[in-house]
């Protein structure tokens, strides 16, 4: 749970403490790919005058809603993929 406290930063700090849970590395590298990727996005739409405004109010209700759901499943030491974004974070904490 605690990979998503922070978004990506604490996936970060988890990726690099961490060394023996596959469970924990899946945690942290899908919050640092979730969470980072809607971090460029949501920088991206900022540069966009009145259209990018109002997609960020759809993107930033949308995280909340993925950040309190990925940190609930992970409490309940559930492996739930991210659409996209899971099966990378799968693949790669196999790799570390």
């Amino acid at each position: 749970m605690l990979c998503y406290a922070l978004g990506f930063v604490s996936g970060l700090i988890f990726l690099a403490v961490e060394k023996n849970s596959r469970f924990v590395k899946f945690h942290a590298l899908q919050s640092t790919l979730l969470f980072g990727s809607l971090f460029i996005i949501n920088v991206a739409f900022s540069f966009i005058p009145l259209i990018g405004w109002l997609l960020n109010l759809l993107l930033v209700p949308l995280s909340f809603v993925c950040w309190i759901a990925c940190m609930l499943l992970a409490l309940q030491e559930r492996k739930f993929m991210v659409p996209f974004i899971g099966p990378i974070a799968d693949r790669e904490s196999a790799r570390f």
